[in-house]
């Protein structure tokens, strides 16, 4: 059971090692006076296990054992953008695969240089 415990110890402090405000929230990205700053979303599962045993064989032989193992899985998702520009803050909500956060950012910089291109124009 010891190895089960040094098992579990070990795996939670790498989670926890992990773990920090920018798993949550990313890096800004300064496009021509807009910031973006994508926020995601962390899950991690985990479980641990073990037991000892003695019992007999066929044979009629004793025997005995100690068994232990962890598993665990995580994901990152990708949830929103943050983006802040001369009108202000507002959130854009990402929806579907993690690729979509790529067509997400490329909209944002799309509109924001648009916008700044209409405003010099005026």
């Amino acid at each position: 059971m010891e190895h089960v415990e040094a098992l579990l110890k070990t795996a939670m402090g790498e989670i926890e090692r992990m773990l920090d405000s920018k798993t949550v929230v990313g890096d800004p990205i300064q496009i021509e006076g807009t910031t973006i700053i994508p926020l995601v979303s962390v899950g991690f599962g985990f479980g641990a296990g073990g037991g000892q045993g003695t019992g007999s064989l066929k044979t009629g032989e004793g025997g005995e054992g100690t068994g232990g193992g962890t598993g665990g899985g995580g994901g990152v998702k990708p949830v929103a953008l943050i983006i802040i520009d001369k009108d202000g803050v507002r959130i854009e909500p990402i929806k579907g695969a993690a690729t979509s956060v790529l067509e997400r950012v490329a909209d944002v910089i799309g509109q924001t240089m648009k916008k700044e291109a209409d405003e010099s124009k005026d």
